[in-house]
């Protein structure tokens, strides 16, 4: 008998303390959240998930960018060629096994560049946004251009010239991505039936969550051909009206999940192809650990709390 009565209060202890736990778990916030992504390597960033990783967090960094080469007599071999291209372009991307996933910053996802070494247009709110949409709970979103943190990107990775932390030779890196390839014929009009185009183009936004503990942001990407003709200012006309379609889109995705956002920030890349040119638009946000010599004296923390200019100043980059 006083065996049974031992277990019974065992047993409501038990229960007692599975339901703190989960009511822990329910109130946790980002603060919470051992966000902490280091790569094992000391000058090269990783693919999330990989082995050797300190923390079990992720950064998310942005890039768009274009690549060109000359038609030859084999159009898998001139994708390969300019896809490649697009990947050492602007920060630098390249020499990586791209694995494409869904689009999402989670929470335990970091932004280059807004969570860490904060670009300064960000931190010090001179940004103008480029304008506003009403949510679907009435609220409204602001939309910015992601100028800061393509740049955040960059001088991260460096350049393919100039190489500060880029990704680990070979690395397996998952990443949120679209490409569109096209080849603009010697002469005559592209015909779009035969992928041909003039130019190609691409898009990425992250539309962030206003509760990021229980929401996650939400990358979109769109890339697509320009067929219309070769004028660029009509290209970028199209580009600055189709931002509005592609925030749509994230407004939608945020109605069909029940997420609402605190802001937008998109950019979009694009290249006017020579006749007897091959082009891809590239747009990606790879999920990496960082360098360990990436850090600063007060380690990965202190990235929470210093902009863009002041984390190469400690780094002491150029």
């Amino acid at each position: 008998m006083q065996n049974r009565s031992r277990r019974g209060v065992a047993a409501v202890v038990a229960t007692v303390l599975c339901l703190l736990a989960s009511m822990r778990v329910g109130l946790a916030s980002p603060l919470t959240f051992d966000r902490t992504a280091i790569s094992p390597y000391d000058d090269y960033c990783d693919g999330y998930g990989m082995p050797g990783a300190t923390g079990n967090g992720y950064v998310s960094v942005l890039k768009v960018s274009t690549g060109v080469t000359d038609k030859t007599d084999d159009s898998l071999l001139d994708g390969i060629v300019s896809y490649d291209r697009a990947e050492a372009a602007d920060a630098y991307l390249g020499q990586i096994n791209m694995i494409t996933a869904s689009s999402f910053n989670g929470i335990m996802g970091n932004i280059w560049g807004y969570d860490l070494a904060v670009a300064e247009e960000i931190r010090n709110h001179t940004q103008e946004p480029l304008f506003t949409v009403q949510q679907y709970d009435g609220s409204p979103m602001p939309v910015y251009d992601a100028a800061p943190l393509l740049q955040a990107g960059q001088a991260l990775f460096g350049t393919s010239q100039a190489r500060r932390f880029p990704p680990a030779p070979g690395s397996q890196m998952i990443c949120a991505n679209k490409s569109a390839t096209a080849y603009r014929p010697r002469q005559g009009v592209p015909e779009e039936a035969k992928g041909e185009a003039y130019g190609v183009w691409s898009y990425l936004s992250i539309s962030l969550a206003k509760d990021r503990s229980r929401a996650a942001s939400l990358f979109i990407e769109d890339v697509g051909l320009w067929t219309k003709n070769d004028h660029q200012a009509d290209l970028v006309r199209f580009l600055d009206e189709h931002r509005r379609a592609v925030v749509q889109s994230a407004l939608d995705c945020g109605r069909n999940q029940g997420a609402v956002y605190d802001r937008t920030y998109i950019a979009y890349a694009y290249v006017l192809m020579q006749p007897g040119q091959v082009g891809t638009a590239l747009t990606v946000a790879p999920y990496v650990t960082l360098a360990r010599k990436a850090l600063p004296a007060g380690g990965f923390d202190q990235l929470r709390s210093i902009t863009l200019r002041e984390w190469e100043h400690a780094l002491g980059l150029q």
